[in-house]
């Protein structure tokens, strides 16, 4: 019956300075890499099991910072430092010690720092407002290089006194494919791709049914194409005879965004059957009516 955020987690690590317990609030999470830019930490490890029994007479599940076996550093998290009447493992199997305070029943922490996940709710670097937790996607980087490239190729700039001094390195860019697949992540649904009409492969399928039976649509579907193309249309003519239902298939699926369809019964009633992507109906539209949609008019 006891809030997790009124409890201590106790993780045991080796670092250079030897055995260290890391301290976040039960309902926190520990952050690894803010961990290792702690001083004796770049390397740390998770202590074994024989470690923990050695420093804190205890097995894994029931560690706690209270009255330990050997003399420990313990790093407490900036929320853990300021916490009052917290809960901790007891360093025996089944048992937690309750109403635990800094300075009497146990030392100040060795260290305080910032070493757990932040969470929704917690207050912004700016201090004006909260931040939120949204999932994303990594399609830019940046890299902090500091001076070991700048060393090894003797790159150096003149500071304020006329002075030689190693420049400090970083690069940075936007990843090509990363940008197709969070366009993918974004765009999508049950039957394939719906791609941004920038990006796309093509931005117009001419679909031709029958071209076989019937010359006439075909050479229709060739005209459409042709026109398109002098446009400056980028488009795909799809005159592989296949069921409509498998060829449209494809058309979704590839994710081009405006599908024309050339078929005889259009011919005769002077129409091509259009459909965007994401429409969920087709329509058929004269040819000024479908340069109009395509933006052509």
């Amino acid at each position: 019956g006891i809030a997790l955020s009124r409890t201590v987690k106790s993780v045991a690590l080796v670092g250079e300075q030897g055995f260290v317990l890391a301290l976040v609030r039960g309902d926190h999470m520990v952050n690894e890499i803010k961990l290792a830019k702690l001083e004796g930490l770049a390397d740390y490890r998770l202590a074994t099991e024989a470690e923990i029994a050695a420093h804190l007479g205890s097995e894994p599940g029931f560690l706690g910072p209270v009255k330990p076996a050997k003399a420990i550093t313990v790093i407490a998290d900036r929320s853990v430092a300021a916490m009052a009447d917290f809960v901790v493992g007891a360093n025996q199997r089944g048992k937690h010690l309750a109403g635990v305070n800094w300075g009497r029943d146990l030392p100040e922490p060795t260290l305080v720092a910032d070493i757990r996940n932040v969470v929704e709710g917690d207050p912004s670097p700016d201090g004006k407002g909260t931040l939120g937790i949204a999932r994303g996607i990594e399609v830019g980087h940046v890299f902090q290089l500091g001076q070991k490239y700048a060393e090894a190729m003797g790159a150096t700039v003149l500071d304020a006194d006329g002075k030689a001094r190693v420049m400090h390195m970083g690069c940075y860019g936007i990843g090509v494919s990363r940008i197709v697949a969070a366009a993918i992540e974004q765009n999508f649904d049950a039957n394939g791709i719906c791609w941004p009409e920038p990006m796309a492969p093509w931005q117009v399928a001419v679909c031709v049914i029958n071209p076989k039976d019937d010359p006439a649509v075909s050479e229709a579907a060739v005209a459409l194409y042709d026109e398109l193309a002098a446009a400056g249309v980028d488009v795909l003519l799809d005159d592989r005879g296949l069921r409509p239902g498998v060829m449209f298939g494809d058309i979704e699926l590839v994710g081009i965004p405006h599908r024309v369809v050339v078929s005889g019964r259009g011919l005769e009633a002077g129409t091509f059957e259009y459909r965007a992507r994401r429409a969920s109906d087709s329509e058929n539209l004269d040819r000024a009516a479908l340069r109009a949609r395509l933006g052509l008019a």
